[in-house]
């Protein structure tokens, strides 16, 4: 498409650019094609992210295999995944299960290299903070689930708490359930499955 834009000076005597049109007035036009004049251009739409969070080193079984299955699900829906990004526990099974159905994962390392990384991580976040980057795990997330627990899982939870947003808790511990849904009766919700806690989620995002 071409675009048209033109001046008409009353004085001829005045033109940076040549004459076009004898006479009094002097018309120029500059002439250029837009190639995006007909394209409608949607606004972008921000990646829903969904944090992973569960024990390293302590999970069980059933938090691994719940977590992969976590993993595969989230992918399914072309939500990203976001986790701890290390090379075991809840964080490698959840990455590693999204990356099964070629699901979009992102790891928040907590060193200052890519050491003990998860071979299922797209998207290494380097931050050298130590267990400080639970911090970024939460905020970076538009929701949590917490799938089994540990002390650095009931911290991220708590971190969410905090910062209102939902969580999702998938563990077999009732105490932690009954203690954190009685800090947030609100925000945080409990579920026995992988698929229960999708239906949940769906509801939210």
């Amino acid at each position: 498409m071409l675009t048209r834009y033109f001046h008409t000076f009353s004085d001829s005597s005045y033109s940076p650019f040549p004459c076009r049109e004898g006479g009094r007035g002097v018309r120029f036009y500059l002439e250029f094609e837009s190639r995006v004049a007909n394209i409608s251009i949607l606004p972008k739409m921000k990646k829903i992210i969904i944090g992973v969070m569960g024990p390293g080193s302590g999970a069980t079984s059933t938090d691994l295999k719940n977590a992969y299955k976590l993993g595969q699900l989230i992918a399914q829906e072309s939500w990203v995944l976001l986790t701890g990004g290390r090379n075991m526990g809840v964080m490698d099974a959840a990455s590693r299960g999204a990356k099964s159905v070629n699901g979009l994962t992102i790891g928040i390392l907590p060193g200052d290299n890519l050491d003990g990384m998860s071979e299922a991580v797209d998207i290494p976040i380097v931050t050298n903070m130590g267990n400080s980057r639970n911090n970024i795990n939460v905020l970076s997330s538009d929701v949590v689930i917490a799938c089994g627990m540990g002390v650095g899982t009931a911290s991220e939870v708590a971190l969410a708490i905090k910062n209102n947003k939902r969580v999702i808790l998938l563990s077999s511990n009732s105490e932690s359930q009954a203690f954190f849904v009685s800090l947030s009766p609100e925000t945080v919700f409990v579920v026995d499955s992988p698929e229960s806690a999708i239906e949940v989620l769906k509801n939210w995002v």
